[in-house]
């Protein structure tokens, strides 16, 4: 009798959650929706955000406001969705710094894989190293052999504490064995500016923040963490043609808080493919720097999961203290 019992409550609550689900699914959304990100304007990921936002704006026929909540790498916004009412008016860009925070720090508030409704991948991007147009440094050669003569003098930037960029410098010196001195900042175009102004002496950071400083000749690429040439920038040369191996490119997607109704997630995730598929949205991401690299709410999981696993292991491999 216990287990009839039980197992009725079961399957009420089963057709109970499928039917509140449906509910949400077709009353939503009720109110603009929130996209929201975790680093400043300008940047790759605010760029990425405003022209995801436009698309589904058009597709749902609802505004979807970006809202930017900048600082530690992205984790401020990252926890600040997780507290979110899961009711599908709340997402949020995550980027490839979502899964080098879970791999570096030891005490986030929030569980990177466990705290979010995975709705899409949304695209790929490598990074650019840059310095400025009357550096002494002309190219990755120059740049290892001057970190290797004054150990710790050359400054990089990076959009946080945590994020890839930082973690591509880290593994930059790693790799060359070489020791260059971290200076985080809180995104857009402040790193850029810095640069420019002789604050620091190295920029690594997307296509989307420096391409501007580049083809106006007011700075200086001197490598690109592609494997291979990237397509829009096909004069500069990939790290790994100086350093081999070297390879690293990082990633965009979509989530929200957990308990997401899974209706909502996958009318996201339909309406997200749509607009990757659109060749207009294409073009637009790759004219800022990245490729479109749709899937479905699983491939996004296994992404970060993936994506936590192999940084945890380049920052054990490169010493890296984990704070």
């Amino acid at each position: 009798m216990r287990l009839k019992l039980l197992k009725s409550t079961a399957t009420a609550l089963i057709m109970w959650a499928a039917a509140t689900g449906a509910s949400f699914s077709q009353t939503w959304p009720a109110k603009p929706i929130e996209l929201v990100h975790g680093f400043a304007a300008g940047g790759q990921a605010d760029i990425v955000a405003r022209l995801i936002a436009q698309g589904l704006t058009e597709r749902l026929k609802s505004p979807v406001v970006v809202v930017s909540r900048s600082g530690a790498g992205g984790n401020l916004a990252s926890e600040s969705v997780t507290r979110a009412t899961p009711d599908g008016h709340t997402l949020i860009l995550l980027t490839g710094g979502h899964a080098v925070s879970a791999a570096l720090y030891k005490n986030l508030k929030f569980d990177p894989v466990k705290d979010f409704a995975f709705v899409s991948p949304i695209s790929i991007n490598p990074f650019v190293l840059v310095v400025r147009k009357d550096s002494a440094i002309t190219d990755i050669a120059s740049l290892i052999a001057a970190a290797k003569k004054q150990p710790g003098r050359i400054t990089y930037s990076s959009v946080g504490i945590g994020s890839t960029q930082h973690l591509v410098g880290e593994l930059f010196a790693s790799s060359t064995d070489t020791q260059l001195t971290h200076v985080p900042y809180r995104g857009g175009g402040a790193p850029m500016a810095d640069l420019l102004g002789g604050q620091i002496d190295l920029n690594i950071d997307s296509i989307a923040a420096t391409r501007s400083a580049i083809e106006s000749g007011r700075a200086r690429a001197i490598g690109i963490t592609s494997a291979d040439k990237w397509p829009t920038l096909p004069s500069i040369e990939p790290v790994s043609a100086v350093q081999p191996g070297f390879a690293v490119t990082s990633w965009i997607g979509i989530a929200a808080p957990a308990a997401t109704p899974q209706p909502i997630v996958s009318r996201l995730n339909t309406e997200l493919q749509s607009l990757l598929a659109d060749q207009q949205f294409q073009q637009r991401l790759l004219d800022n720097g990245s490729r479109v690299n749709p899937g479905s709410p699983e491939d996004l999981r296994r992404l970060v999961t993936s994506e936590i696993d192999r940084w945890t292991k380049v920052i054990s491999k490169a010493g890296i203290e984990r704070n």
